[in-house]
């Protein structure tokens, strides 16, 4: 119940207050009645109870007392807690405003190194544009596609075969000028190579796909590259000039691929024209083949060569082993010569040990004539 009255950290309640006035009101009445009736045995019966109820009213009042001090005693150990409660809560509360500050500034440098990274890439990202931009523009151009084939042809066959082995732009014996004639070893040939393929008729089939246009599209391209085909197999492959067969270089894989799927015929008439298609890839694989062709073909070519020089090596081997036997032999020699210096140096130090033990001992035998006798320390 909340107290009503609080005096000096005493608190009284609304019952404790009503419970004192009854008791006044009692005594009161039992005073007047006392003095009415005088000295009576009901007079005297209240003044006993009188006399008890103020007994009881002062122990109320001591255990008021106490409670208003456990009262106090539990309001200061409640407030000490609390506060100590506080101050944890409060250190508590400050360590992670610290932590996630701290936490808050790496996240923020590593973000910042993100957005560089992100900054960086982005450049990266517009500097490709750009590229692919520009190659967008080579392709869309039909001299700056064919500059850019063979351009990529001639990259690869500096990059496998030596220059006396290739010439490119090279004007055969009828008067047409090849893109690259590559110069194969005497009884072979020379192999002629195009870059020139109508990537044109490939771009519109590629633009064409899915619309109505599509099959005419396909028709026009297969018959642009019939027709080239045609063209290299007429001008390029001479007999007794050029090697049986030319090669029709394609700039990607994704075309080469695609016309092994779809464009059968194309392949199979190439073949029949002895035009072999080839792309990047297998470019390089062709390009690698010739190397070795080349190789093998100087090898014969300096066969005899080779041959009296390994002559001279294996008599030069023979001169060495000679040689290494009288080296050795001079080893033997040295070691035996070694062997008996050993054993001279071991006799010499056994009689140095000998004479170390030796003493020499003077004996007067006369007066005139002394002499000297040699005793040794194990005589004694």
């Amino acid at each position: 119940m909340e107290p009503i009255v609080e005096f000096s950290g005493v608190s009284i309640t609304l019952t404790e207050a009503l419970l004192a006035i009854v008791l006044m009101l009692v005594a009161i009445f039992v005073t007047a009645l006392v003095m009415r009736t005088g000295q009576s045995t009901e007079a005297r019966e209240l003044q006993r109870h009188l006399s008890e109820m103020r007994g009881e009213q002062s122990r109320l009042q001591g255990r008021l007392s106490q409670f208003a001090e456990d009262s106090e005693r539990r309001d200061a150990n409640f407030a000490e807690v609390l506060d100590t409660r506080l101050a944890g809560v409060t250190d508590r509360v400050g360590k992670s405003l610290e932590l996630a500050q701290t936490r808050t500034g790496e996240n923020l440098s590593k973000l910042n190194e993100r957005l560089g990274l992100i900054d960086q890439a982005q450049s990266n990202i517009k500097a490709l544009a750009g590229e692919v931009s520009g190659l967008q523009s080579i392709l869309s151009n039909k001299q700056a596609r064919g500059a850019f084939g063979e351009k990529q042809m001639q990259d690869l066959i500096r990059a496998f075969l030596p220059a006396r082995a290739f010439s490119f732009q090279h004007t055969l014996s009828n008067n047409t000028r090849v893109d690259a004639l590559i110069h194969m070893p005497d009884g072979h040939g020379d192999v002629a190579v195009d870059s020139k393929f109508p990537l044109e008729s490939w771009r519109r089939m590629v633009e064409a796909d899915g619309s109505y246009e599509a099959d005419g599209a396909k028709r026009d391209f297969r018959a642009d590259v019939l027709r080239h085909v045609r063209d290299i197999s007429k001008k390029y492959l001479i007999e007794g000039e050029t090697y049986e067969l030319a090669l029709l270089f394609l700039p990607s894989d994704a075309i080469f691929a695609e016309i092994h799927t779809t464009f059968d015929e194309i392949i199979d008439k190439g073949f029949s024209q002895r035009v072999v298609i080839v792309s990047p890839t297998t470019f390089m694989a062709t390009l690698h083949t010739m190397q070795a062709v080349m190789n093998d073909a100087e090898i014969q070519k300096n066969a005899a060569l080779i041959k009296r020089e390994v002559s001279v090596m294996a008599e030069d081997v023979t001169r060495l082993g000679e040689r290494v036997g009288r080296l050795q032999k001079h080893f033997r020699q040295a070691d035996q010569d070694i062997s008996d210096i050993q054993i001279s140096a071991r006799k010499i130090n056994v009689r140095a040990k000998k004479i170390s033990k030796v003493e020499f001992e003077a004996e007067t035998l006369e007066e005139d004539s002394p002499t000297l006798k040699l005793v040794s320390k194990d005589d004694r």
